[in-house]
């Protein structure tokens, strides 16, 4: 049976990955804060419970994140940015699945084929901002992309058969967005994790390190 890691598995996005994948026939191991004592942010803490793992694991999904921490919510313009919202952000956001990264690639196949995807957003793509704001969050996720670009150069030396990719969920009802939906029309997790999941099961090494949206279309850096 192949195996899935999913971390973030409490929230929306990541639950619904979980049941999905198990669903499908696939041994999950799904992992989070709240169920499991895994803060991203910590390296010790990524280090112990992913060491503790034996793979490998041909899914490896971070459904981490969020958008509003502390109480810093994304800001309307330059002048409601505080360094410590910026810095929560960046925390959650950019370093966490970075670490959680350099801890699961010793979990890839080498061998075989492997998915390594990250859940990005749309609003961290630069060639897309047309709006402004939203500054931390925006530059957290852009940051995020530069990581995984990296990652899947540097996986294209080391896993042929691996793909590491930056994915946008679109607009999802969860707790992690109903304050900001306004009319945005979004999708129940349950429609999000298929979604995602049949855009991964399409994925090619040649695509590898690049940032594709629920329905596999491209998006712009």
């Amino acid at each position: 049976m192949k195996q899935a890691l999913v971390i973030g598995a409490s929230g929306g996005i990541g639950r619904a990955l979980s049941a999905a994948l198990a669903a499908d026939g696939w041994q999950v191991t799904a992992l989070s804060r709240r169920d499991d004592g895994l803060d991203v942010t910590d390296e010790a803490s990524v280090a112990q419970h992913l060491g503790a793992l034996a793979g490998p694991f041909e899914r490896i999904i971070i459904a981490t994140g969020a958008l509003e921490i502390d109480g810093h919510s994304p800001e309307k313009a330059l002048k409601h940015l505080s360094a410590e919202g910026m810095a929560a952000q960046f925390a959650l956001n950019t370093i966490g699945p970075a670490l959680v990264m350099k801890h699961a690639v010793a979990l890839l196949p080498k061998e075989e084929a492997a998915v390594m995807a990250a859940l990005s957003a749309r609003v961290g793509s630069i060639g897309d901002n047309r709006a402004g704001g939203w500054h931390s969050y925006r530059a957290s996720k852009a940051a995020l992309n530069q990581i995984i670009r990296g990652a899947g150069v540097e996986l294209g030396r080391t896993h042929k058969h691996a793909v590491c990719v930056a994915l946008h969920p679109g607009t999802v009802a969860t707790r992690f967005t109903e304050k900001y939906l306004g009319r945005h029309p979004a999708v129940p997790p349950e429609d999000a994790a298929a979604n995602l999941l049949r855009v991964i099961d399409g994925l090619t090494p040649a695509q590898s390190g690049q940032f594709f949206d629920w329905a596999g279309k491209a998006v712009p850096w």
